[in-house]
């Protein structure tokens, strides 16, 4: 085992290891600070709380009773005709 070639690589590696530290070190102190992207915006609904849901449904009733009520009275009723838009 010779111990002279054995130092004489590991000079050689720290020689190469310090050169690369050093190009790193430089890469981040001249690193622009890369502000974070916003994250993109949801699609479709919000989710919806059950009791949010049930206030939504209880109106929602309200409101075809109503209609169908209401076209009950002007003789509309089973005409084929449906939803509230008369399409």
């Amino acid at each position: 085992m010779d111990l002279a070639k054995i130092i004489q690589d590991l000079l050689e590696d720290k020689a190469k290891l310090e050169t690369v530290i050093v190009a790193l070190e430089d890469l981040q102190r001249n690193a622009v600070q890369v502000p974070e992207l916003p994250k993109p915006k949801r699609k479709g609904r919000k989710p919806m709380p059950p009791e949010e849901r049930q206030e939504v449904s209880a109106r929602m009733k309200r409101y075809w009773a109503r209609y169908r009520a209401e076209r009950a009275v002007d003789g509309l009723a089973g005409n084929g005709e449906g939803g509230p838009s008369g399409s």
